[in-house]
């Protein structure tokens, strides 16, 4: 129980086995994305999926949420399969996607709604405005918002249904310098107070490393795991620091011998 009265679910295993996806190319071809992915989330970890652009992480991302289905494999969160869509994993992209017509309130209580609970839930929405710093601006419209402040709407909307898992689809990439660094405290202020499964796609190598506690380093497509990396760098990181450095030196020379030169964005 943290912030006067959120209670979590249960946090969440996620176990991809044997993963493959394609899409329909052409007439009678088809696009390989993801072959034969095999990972474990662990319940409460933080996990970033990194690799170059296209190689399937926000395809791998889509199948856990529910809104993708694998071609062969399974994909289960706590023994359950997932085929579906389901509040008790939240996803957050990287356009806050809030509704314009609703007031910041009306669009964090929308998954309430959703469910059914709004009337017996909604006393713990305070505690959400609370838990992201949004406190005096229930009334406002998401216009009236800078991008920063969306996103911290979007995070509180996507928590308020208590996901045992919360999935981060390059949730920070539209923001500036600044503001993408404070976002990256703020998001992980909440996994810590959380302590929710989280599963976050980034092209950030930085980023990757100041958040997570293991890095999925994956191929170009079709995507294979080419590396897993655990973080062993205590919180809080700083990004000049030796070890930080040595990771980030690491993880782009995986990515460079994994086949990609993509555009790897990093920020001292």
């Amino acid at each position: 129980m943290v912030n006067g009265g959120i209670a979590l679910e249960k946090r969440g295993l996620i176990a991809i086995q044997n993963v493959r996806k394609s899409f329909p190319q052409g007439e009678t071809g088809e696009l390989l994305v993801l072959n034969d992915v095999n990972l474990r989330f662990e319940p409460g970890e933080f996990i970033s999926l990194i690799g170059p652009s296209g190689c399937g992480k926000s395809t791998l991302l889509r199948i856990i949420a529910g809104l993708a289905q694998t071609d062969s494999g399974v994909v289960t969160l706590d023994g359950e399969r997932i085929v579906r869509p389901g509040f008790e994993r939240g996803l957050v992209f990287q356009d806050p996607t809030l509704f314009p017509w609703m007031t910041i309130y009306e669009n964090i209580a929308y998954g309430l709604r959703s469910r059914g609970v709004y009337r017996e839930e909604k006393r713990t929405i305070p505690d959400f405005f609370q838990l992201v710093g949004l406190e005096g601006f229930e009334k406002s419209y998401p216009h009236h918002l800078s991008g920063g402040m969306a996103q911290r709407a979007a995070l509180a909307r996507a928590l308020v249904n208590r996901p045992k898992v919360l999935l981060l689809d390059e949730p920070l990439g539209a923001l500036d310098a600044f503001t993408r660094m404070n976002m990256q405290d703020e998001i992980l202020k909440i996994w810590r107070e959380q302590r929710m499964t989280m599963v976050m796609v980034t092209h950030d190598v930085d980023e990757a490393i100041y958040m997570a506690e293991r890095i999925v380093v994956m191929s170009a497509r079709p995507a294979k795991i080419e590396n897993v990396i655990t973080v062993e760098i205590g919180h809080p990181r700083r990004r000049d620091d030796p070890e930080f450095l040595e990771l980030r030196a690491e993880i782009l020379r995986i990515l460079h011998f994994a086949g990609t030169r993509a555009d790897l964005e990093y920020h001292l």
